[in-house]
């Protein structure tokens, strides 16, 4: 029974990991998206009058077109993410299966409509759940749709990559009956969906009070959001959020938009500051995503990694020092916080929880003060681009919430640390050595390898290696072979077992360099 759960519990932070794609491609598209929709719009062209050249606006509106395309098409990116992060065998083929079944879903679907004669007129179909995709009018079940696509394509991959088929039909066995099989298999699904997903949608629509309500909606989501971070769970629950009707659904000039980022984008990028819907909207939609964000990669991380230098040992202060701030510069510029939040996760899941507790709270001035900043990151970049650039954002009330929160923060993790004795960085038993951090400093790759393998009980006792956006991620045959004093020689931030043969070693942005030096180790 144990097994199960564990493979069950392996499965989710597997999905939750394959999510980390087609976000991370979010992120820098939509930058360039906003960039572009802000600096096209009227109220910017008459601050800045250049702005008027038509050379630039042709620019501009092209750029602003081309990124459109991403986010018009977040299905499908999720469909190919899915089956990429999930499948065990032919990625690849997987990955090409996952458009298949995305497009014969919609199709099954938009057939069922017809044939049933509840497919709407186009001018009405997005207050039914219809719309247009791939140039299908289908039922939009938005992000789901490509989840199910991207699932069924790496099941399907890893169950039959090697299917061996009679003499006459064996050109269309093993791997190329992979998009063959994702095919069949989603033609009973875009039957069986339809008949459901009103019900469903009614049903997410009723307890998606749950995230929506006002002043303490965002303050759970983002409690829930940090608490998930250790199982690699906090990516699903921001795409249900944003992409989902559990963000809650909008109307916006006769237009229903469903889920906090489709809202956001229209009123963000399209309405603008002047627009009546910004300040209806613009408090409620922005504190589910990078401006509420901000609280913690701005304020909350910079808070955390002070009370550590401040509590950490006069011998150890000056490598404690680079270790605290390049966390707190990797939340400051990229919006990536679990370095810093998993150094005193593994050692205090209490000060975690009370961490997780406090990030909620916090937010729920948010709302009241009418802050209206974009966008999904919440980095020092989102700041001065749609916080200062823009009007009516009300930037200087969350300067005045952030420094509340910085406040609280650093005397409560100030005192737990010294009241509790928490070895954070800085504050180890032992004295920390310089050449863990010289390795990283020089970024010798294949020595940090080195390392972490020794550390982990040598190539035998590897059976995979994977990583995220921070850590990797490797199983074990036998963890007691594990020596955690060996691998932070590495200089990782931080060791965590989220399961007893499973181990993560964090390594903040530059996992992904350690992760090619240990399969390249693993070979030789």
């Amino acid at each position: 029974m144990s097994n199960k759960k564990s493979n069950w519990k392996d499965s989710i932070q597997t999905f939750g990991r394959s999510l980390l794609l087609p976000i991370a491609l979010l992120a820098p598209i939509g930058m360039v998206m906003g960039i572009c929709s802000a600096l096209g719009q009227s109220y910017m062209i008459e601050k800045f009058p250049f702005l008027g050249n038509q050379v630039l606006k042709l620019v501009l509106s092209s750029l602003q077109t081309i990124t459109s395309i991403i986010f018009n098409n977040i299905p499908l990116l999720f469909a190919m993410g899915v089956a990429q992060g999930m499948a065990k065998n032919e990625k690849g083929i997987a990955v090409f299966s996952s458009v298949v079944g995305y497009l014969t879903l919609n199709v099954v679907m938009g057939i069922y409509l017809k044939q049933t004669g509840t497919l709407a007129d186009p001018e009405v179909a997005a207050q039914v759940g219809q719309g247009t995709v791939l140039g299908i009018q289908t039922l939009k079940i938005e992000a789901l749709g490509g989840l199910i696509s991207g699932l069924v394509a790496a099941k399907v991959a890893d169950r039959f990559y090697r299917l061996e088929l009679p003499l006459a039909f064996a050109f269309f066995g093993g791997k190329k009956s992979i998009p063959i099989i994702t095919f069949a298999s989603m033609i009973p699904i875009g039957l069986i969906i339809p008949v459901f997903w009103s019900l469903l949608t009614n049903f997410l629509i009723s307890i998606s009070f749950i995230f929506t309500t006002p002043y303490i909606g965002n303050a759970i989501y983002y409690a829930l959001n940090r608490a998930l971070i250790p199982f690699g769970l906090h990516h699903v629950l921001s795409s249900m959020v944003r992409f989902t009707e559990a963000g809650g659904t909008y109307m916006i000039n006769g237009t229903e938009y469903v889920g906090i980022l489709n809202a956001t984008n229209e009123v963000l990028f399209n309405l603008g500051p002047s627009s009546e819907y910004w300040g209806q909207l613009m408090p409620t939609l922005t504190s589910y995503l990078g401006g509420a964000q901000m609280l913690t990669t701005l304020f909350r991380v910079p808070a955390v990694g002070l009370a550590m230098y401040r509590t950490s040992y006069l011998k150890n202060r000056k490598i404690a020092k680079g270790v605290i701030l390049t966390c707190c510069l990797t939340a400051f510029l990229g919006n990536i916080t679990e370095p810093l939040e998993f150094s005193f996760l593994f050692i205090s899941p209490s000060l975690f929880i009370l961490y997780c507790i406090m990030s909620g709270i916090g937010a729920i001035p948010y709302q009241m003060l009418h802050i209206s900043i974009g966008y999904i990151r919440g980095t020092i970049f989102d700041f001065g681009i749609f916080g200062l650039l823009y009007e009516n954002t009300h930037w200087l009330n969350l300067i005045l919430l952030g420094i509340g929160n910085f406040i609280v923060f650093y005397f409560v993790f100030k005192w737990f640390i010294v009241k509790f004795n928490l070895e954070t960085p800085g504050r180890e038993g032992f004295e920390i050595e310089e050449s863990a951090s010289i390795l990283l400093k020089e970024k010798n790759w294949p020595a940090i390898a080195e390392v972490v393998i020794k550390g982990l009980g040598g190539k035998d006792n590897i059976l995979s290696v994977e990583n995220c956006i921070s850590r990797l991620r490797v199983d074990l045959k036998d963890p007691t072979k594990v020596d955690q004093m060996k691998i932070k020689d590495s200089g990782c931030a931080g060791i965590f077992f989220p399961s007893t043969d499973h181990i993560h070693v964090v390594f903040g942005p530059h996992v992904e360099f350690v992760r090619h030096a240990v399969d390249d180790a693993m070979k030789k």
